[in-house]
């Protein structure tokens, strides 16, 4: 497929300098980025510090460790020149994560949804389907695109803002039919509220935040549902063959091209592509597609579970790897990331800066889980990196209920293994060094997922294609939060004032 002609080679060097300049940093700090916190004790991770960091960070309190994270300072500290540019260094790496209008308060009810397009939405999810249905509807604008294709809807939050909220076509792809099911169902309760209500649902005010002032009524809803087309997405085929049978198989015929001929939609018009948090090789595949195919005008994707991106070197006969996806960082010596450093990337560093703030009870759940680990390798050395997992409520328990819990779904009898030994408290008086391991691990988090969007980012320009990436979600509630848009005409005028089009006060 015909692309855009090549963009001058001098607006790709900030991004692959950029890209370079992480590959070295990560390169230093290795041990850090490939660490899994539950080895903390069995692999000796304190050790293997500067010896120059060990007894600041040792020394340091919950707060002044937030203080390094955030990169304001914090009461007291006193770090070593090495470890404040190592942070520094970290913090100007990473992509900006800000979000306009953004507030630090929990999210609520969003007032600029309407009442019945809130409905089975937690308040995170209507802050993210707002926030990336209004960029697709000026990428609609911009492009003259009416259709949208939402890759991985689930139960089509998303789907069906862009059709009932803002009067798009739109057709929905989910491989799991079970969701694909729930989504229609949902579909069907709007349908008959309108009917219900006249064809246009309830025009007024709705329940609101305490203390948020009151705003004007809200656009009415089109009776215009989604189409929902189950299946999975294929990475290799083309636009007009994408689709394989959805896991399992429905009982009806596989599905075909959502979108109708090889022209594109099904009057042969093209379309606007989205996934909001794509996972793994899913992202990948969207710009992929994206690229070769003239039928999509322009993609906007939000990834997460970058440590299910598959990685080259891959066996012959598979697919191209997810990451790298770019000549750029393909080429660079080092670009090379491992499970543990792509798992960290999905990290939610303003949560854990908070939780350092507050000193939080959450902090010592790291630390229980590396005393865990420790027993059950004693125990049984060929039970490594088991998936335990004894509940999000772990941090309220003392360590031997924890334990009680904990070692059974690892095979082993609690009442064979010592929970109240000295080795075991020597392990658990170590938590501050637990907690100061994370908080260096968390600095980086941001940069390695930096460098997945950079080389996603490198491989459409590489192309030609204009892009870019926005920082569109609130990262406190949000921390996957970095759209990346991309199209084959200027995306200045779906991108200018973006920034105004804020939560204005609402934290939804």
């Amino acid at each position: 497929a015909a692309a855009p002609h090549p963009a001058p080679h001098l607006e790709q060097r900030p991004e692959q300098r950029r890209a370079a300049d992480i590959i070295r940093l990560l390169t230093l700090y290795r041990p850090l980025i490939d660490a899994f916190i539950i080895d903390f004790f069995t692999e000796g991770l304190w050790a293997q510090l500067p010896p120059a960091w060990q007894p600041a960070l040792a020394g340091a309190t919950p707060q002044q460790l937030a203080g390094l994270l955030g990169g304001h300072g914090g009461p007291g500290a006193a770090w070593p020149l090495s470890l404040l540019a190592f942070a520094a260094a970290a913090r100007a790496l990473a992509f900006p994560r800000g979000c306009p209008g953004g507030s630090p308060r929990p999210p609520c009810q969003s007032p600029h949804l309407h009442p019945l397009l809130r409905r089975h939405i937690k308040p995170k999810k209507q802050h993210e389907i707002r926030r990336l249905g209004k960029l697709l509807q000026r990428l609609s604008q911009a492009t003259g695109c009416e259709r949208v294709v939402d890759v991985g809807a689930g139960q089509g939050h998303l789907s069906r803002f862009l059709s009932f909220g803002l009067g798009l076509s739109v057709t929905a792809v989910e491989s799991d039919g079970r969701l694909a099911g729930l989504a229609e169902r949902f579909d069907q309760e709007l349908l008959r509220e309108l009917e219900k209500k006249g064809g246009t649902g309830h025009r007024g005010h709705s329940r609101h935040c305490p203390n948020r002032p009151r705003r004007r009524s809200l656009r009415p809803l089109t009776p215009r549902a989604p189409r929902h087309v189950p299946g999975r997405l294929d990475p290799t085929a083309p636009w007009g063959e994408l689709l394989l049978p959805p896991d399992p198989p429905g009982p009806g015929p596989a599905s075909q091209n959502p979108l109708g001929g090889p022209g594109g939609s099904e009057d042969g018009g093209r379309v606007l592509v989205t996934g909001l948090h794509a996972c793994g090789d899913l992202s990948p595949a969207l710009l992929r597609h994206f690229a070769c195919s003239p039928a999509v005008a322009a993609v906007a994707s939000v990834g997460c579970c970058y440590m299910k991106v598959s990685t080259a070197p891959l066996p012959p006969g598979c697919p191209q790897p997810g990451y790298p996806l770019s000549a750029s960082v393909a080429a660079l010596p080092g670009h090379q990331l491992s499970y543990q450093a792509r798992e960290a990337a999905c990290h939610a560093l303003e949560e854990y800066e908070g939780r350092l703030r507050g000193g939080s009870t959450h902090l010592r759940a790291h630390c229980y889980r590396a005393v865990l680990e420790s027993l059950i390798c004693n125990a049984h050395p060929g039970k490594r990196h088991l998936g335990v997992q004894t509940g999000r409520k772990a941090h309220t328990l003392s360590f031997p209920q924890y334990a009680r819990l904990g070692l059974p779904l690892a095979g082993l009898d609690p009442a064979r293994v010592p929970l109240d030994s000295e080795a075991v408290e020597a392990m658990l008086e170590q938590q501050h060094k637990v907690v100061a391991f994370c908080t260096l691990g968390q600095l980086l988090a941001p940069v390695v997922e930096t460098l997945v969007l950079l080389d996603r980012l490198l491989y459409l320009r590489e192309r030609g294609f204009h892009c870019a990436l926005v920082p569109l979600f609130n990262p406190r509630f949000s921390p996957r939060n970095l759209v990346l848009v991309a199209a084959r005409t200027p995306l200045d005028m779906a991108l200018a004032g973006l920034d105004e089009d804020s939560e204005d006060g609402d934290n939804s």
